[in-house]
């Protein structure tokens, strides 16, 4: 049998806190405005991609948690050309190199969380994808270039290959050559950030990402003054307050950009909903727990944020840790999520005493939640061991 070369690497969540929605190419993938991200602590969301060539494989395959995969689709068609292109050029300058550009590829994906469910899958997955790629086929390009071809395939793809903050910078050429993802910060900048995900929802969303952004885009008049007022001076200022580290500053504009993105989902004809009675509870809780620390003269100190689908992600720091999941314990503790903590910190969490934010406010109803999950800020795509295809070329599936 013919050797196997393969290469694996595991790639993260990134969750948008200056939203990308709306496209000016849908071919391209470019967007109508820059966003900004936070990318997530692997332990808790990524996709762990294996990747593998050789001339005995008559066929390229994608397997995505045990299950085969059309490579078909038009995105990701382009994407393994641009790809192949690339290893083509590092092949001419040196013939003695095994011609992977013209072989098919194995390529077998693994999430640790939902899929399409609100939760950014597509941007791990196709960043894991590229970057596998990449590394096996000995690219030399930085991975701001190679986030050019990650957002070929999902927009928000490229901001998952940077670790910490992460900036879609939207470009203005018409070929997206400056359409790209650049660090703002790296995790070290500002560690002490930290996400709870409150699950509202692990089924697939009603409305895809990718038709309710055309849907906006042809018939929101509020998207119009979004793209063009709000987005770029809040595209800035959030650059100045994670650079200052200003979780004030970072914590409002995240709350408003959230709003503002539903905002003009709800404003298209017909409108989107993807947050639904939960999600404006869990606002509603969170707004409580900000309430409380403005009034004790500390500021903002959670903001909430929802991509397209029902589930909830807070961003806090970690020296407010206990007093947000404190509360947080009082309504979900019976859910899974809480062994995340070592045993001081959710020991901590329990023994805080005194009355309940929002106790009168709410009833069990109001929160349908499956799941938390407990993270912070992460690092971008990781070289990995572990390996999704064995020694003979075959998939294996470790969740199977």
């Amino acid at each position: 049998m013919s050797e196997v070369y393969s290469a694996s690497v595991t790639a993260p969540v990134n969750i948008a806190t200056l939203k990308y929605w709306g496209k000016r190419d849908t071919k391209l993938n470019l967007p109508t405005n820059s966003s900004i991200s936070v990318t997530l602590d692997q332990a808790h969301l990524r996709t762990l991609t294996t990747v593998s060539t050789g001339p005995q494989y008559l066929a390229s395959k994608l397997y995505l948690n045990g299950h085969e995969e059309t490579l078909n689709k038009p995105r990701l068609v382009a994407v393994l050309m641009t790809l192949k292109e690339l290893r083509k050029e590092v092949e001419a300058k040196d013939p003695t190199l095994p011609k992977f550009s013209d072989w098919n590829l194995l390529i077998v994906s693994e999430n640790n969380f939902p899929t399409a469910a609100g939760l950014a899958s597509s941007a791990a997955g196709l960043a894991a994808f590229v970057t596998a790629i990449a590394k096996l086929y000995q690219l030399p390009q930085s991975f701001s270039e190679i986030s050019k071809i990650a957002r070929q395939g999902s927009g928000s793809a490229c901001r998952s290959l940077f670790g910490g903050f992460v900036a879609w910078e939207m470009g203005e050429l018409a070929d997206g050559s400056d359409s790209k993802a650049v660090e703002v910060a790296p995790k070290s900048h500002w560690p002490d950030i930290k996400a709870a995900i409150l699950v509202v929802s692990a089924d697939k969303k009603d409305t895809s990402s990718t038709s309710g952004m055309q849907i906006t885009v042809n018939t929101s008049d509020l998207f119009q003054y979004r793209i063009k007022e709000v987005v770029p001076k809040r595209f800035v200022d959030m650059k100045d307050a994670i650079l200052k580290k200003d979780f004030n500053a970072f914590a409002d504009m995240t709350i408003k950009d959230s709003n503002s993105f539903h905002a003009v989902c709800l404003d298209s004809t017909p409108p989107i909903f993807y947050m639904n009675d939960t999600s404006k509870s869990i606002i509603k809780l969170v707004n409580l727990i900000n309430d409380q620390s403005i009034a004790n003269g500390e500021g903002l100190i959670a903001a909430y944020t929802y991509d397209a689908g029902p589930n909830a992600v807070i961003y806090y720091e970690a020296k407010n840790e206990v007093k947000i999941l404190s509360t947080l314990y009082k309504y979900f503790g019976e859910l899974p999520g809480w062994e995340a903590l070592d045993d001081a910190l959710l020991a901590g969490v329990k023994s805080v005493e005194g009355p309940i934010i929002g106790e009168d406010a709410f009833a069990a109803s109001d929160f349908d939640v499956s799941r938390l999950i407990l993270t912070g800020i992460g690092e971008g795509p990781q070289d990995t061991d572990v390996s999704l295809i064995d020694e003979k070329g075959e998939p294996k599936f470790l969740t199977a």
